[in-house]
C-alpha cells in the first residue's frame, strides 16, 4: 500500500468510533492468556487500544492495563465505554509511557499501522526487561463454506491480508522487529485459538462496515458492496434468519525482549 494511501487508511477509524465499538469483536481469552505468557509482571499497554476491545479483555483477566491510541474520537470512545482503564493519547512511534513502565505491549488489530522502524525502539524502551511483544488479529475463519463465500463476496477491501488464517500466516512469516539499536527482539513466535461473534445479517454488515477499506470508499460504492453483502447473507442458509455464530480466529504473533538488567 502506497504511503499516502496506508495514511488514509489508518487514519479512517476515527468517524466511525461508535460503530466500532458496537460491532467489531473482542479477543478469545486463551489468545490473550498466550499473548501474555511469561511476561516478567502484570503491566501491559495496549498500543493502538482503539475503542478498547482489548483493552476490556484485558481488564477482565484482573492485569493492571494503560491504553495508548493516537486518534482523539476513539480514545474518547474508549475512555466512555472503560472509564476505569487509565489511557492517554499517543502513537506506538512516540509511547508516553517511561522507560521500563510495562511488562508487556499488546496491540489489538493495529500493529499492521505501525511504523517499526520508529514504532520497535519506542516499544523497546518502555518494556521492562524480559517483556513481551505480541499483536493480535481476528480473522474470518475462511475453511467454513459460508464464511468463505463471504470473502469471495466481499473482495480485498474487506477480507484482505490477515484476514484469513492462510493470509494472516503468510502476512506474518517474515514480520519482525528491526534490530535498531540495543535491545532488539527475539523470534516471532506465532499461534491462534477459535473465536467466534454472535451476528444477524445486518450485524455482520455493519461490522464489515467499519473495516479501512470499506471506511475510505465512495459512498455509492460503499453502498453497493453493503448491499451485496446483505443479500449474500440473506441468501444462505445458516444467516438468512436471526443470530448465528461468524466462525473466528484469534491469531497471534508474540516476541520476547532480549533487554537485561543493567
Amino acid at each position: 500500500m502506497e504511503q499516502d494511501e496506508r495514511a488514509r487508511h489508518r487514519s479512517s477509524f476515527g468517524g466511525a468510533a461508535a460503530a466500532y465499538a458496537e460491532h467489531r469483536p473482542d479477543y478469545a481469552k486463551a489468545a490473550v492468556r498466550w499473548a501474555l505468557h511469561a511476561a516478567p509482571g502484570p503491566r501491559v499497554l495496549d498500543l493502538g487500544a482503539g475503542t478498547g476491545k482489548l483493552a476490556a479483555v484485558l481488564a477482565a483477566a484482573g492485569v493492571d492495563v494503560v491504553a495508548v491510541e493516537p486518534d482523539e474520537s476513539m480514545l474518547a470512545q474508549l475512555r466512555h465505554d472503560l472509564p476505569e482503564v487509565r489511557a492517554h493519547r499517543g502513537s506506538a512511534e512516540a509511547v508516553p509511557l517511561p522507560d521500563d513502565s510495562v511488562d508487556a505491549v499488546l496491540a489489538g488489530n493495529a500493529m499492521h499501522w505501525f511504523d517499526m522502524a520508529a514504532a520497535g525502539p519506542e516499544i523497546a524502551r518502555v518494556l521492562a526487561p524480559g517483556g513481551v511483544l505480541a499483536g493480535l488479529w481476528n480473522v474470518l475463519d475462511d475453511g467454513i463454506d459460508w464464511v468463505a463465500g463471504l470473502a469471495r463476496t466481499a473482495g480485498p477491501a474487506v477480507v484482505g491480508p490477515r484476514d484469513t488464517p492462510a493470509s494472516w500466516r503468510t502476512e506474518t512469516a517474515d514480520m519482525h522487529l528491526p534490530a535498531t539499536g540495543a535491545p532488539s527482539f527475539g523470534s516471532p513466535e506465532r499461534a491462534h485459538f477459535p473465536h467466534h461473534q454472535r451476528r444477524t445479517a445486518d450485524t455482520l454488515v455493519a461490522t464489515l462496515a467499519t473495516r479501512a477499506g470499506v471506511l475510505v470508499m465512495p459512498d455509492q460504492e460503499r453502498r453497493d458492496l453493503l448491499d451485496r453483502l446483505r443479500t449474500y447473507l440473506e441468501s444462505r442458509p445458516e444467516t438468512a434468519r436471526g443470530e448465528f455464530t461468524l466462525p473466528m480466529q484469534s491469531c497471534v504473533l508474540r516476541a520476547r525482549s532480549l533487554k537485561t538488567r543493567a
